[in-house]
């Protein structure tokens, strides 16, 4: 059934993980996850993997439900596209810590993202972290607000960009909660 429709959804949910790109530098990106970046992941892995029976598929559904943004919090993936060469070890090395350093700012607000655990270690990180923001009632209301500004900074010793963000992207996210 997914192959009938996979052209268009493909097509869709590419063109709004464009506007859910963040950008920070050249080292990090920032994807906004919703229920339809995380479904296209697991018809994507179904269809990659040939993963057809109830118990193949349902570990995978498990897991993007994990990731799946919640009433009270906005999920995110951030990757480190660093070119695999002989340096990448020593430049992932200089990341390490980035998990406390990604702070969400929306108008007055500043909200520290929440990593999920075991991806990094004092030592190594990984090149795909997933994380979480926790949204009070108040940042909420200011996510929905048109005109809201919304920025996202990185704090790290060695690694440190702000990024105002387009009111697409403010828009996008609130649409999540309508």
């Amino acid at each position: 059934m997914y192959a009938h429709i996979r052209d268009d959804y493909r097509n869709r949910v590419i063109a709004m993980k464009k506007v859910r790109r963040v950008h920070l530098g050249d080292n990090v990106e920032i994807v906004f996850d919703n229920r339809f970046t995380l479904t296209l992941q697991i018809e994507e892995t179904c269809r990659l993997e040939n993963l057809t029976r109830d118990d193949q598929i349902a570990p995978e559904i498990a897991q993007a439900n994990e990731l799946m943004p919640t009433e009270d919090s906005l999920a995110a993936t951030l990757f480190i596209p660093l070119p695999q060469d002989e340096h990448i070890q020593a430049r992932l090395k200089e990341l390490v810590g980035i998990d406390e350093h990604v702070v969400l700012h929306i108008g007055s607000h500043a909200i520290r993202a929440a990593f999920e655990p075991g991806r990094s270690t004092a030592d190594r990180i990984s090149a795909v972290q997933y994380m979480r923001f926790p949204l009070a009632p108040d940042v909420r209301a200011a996510l929905a607000t048109p005109g809201t500004p919304l920025a996202i900074e990185i704090d790290h010793p060695n690694y440190r960009y702000r990024v105002a963000c387009a009111e697409e992207l403010r828009a996008s996210l609130a649409q999540d909660y309508a």
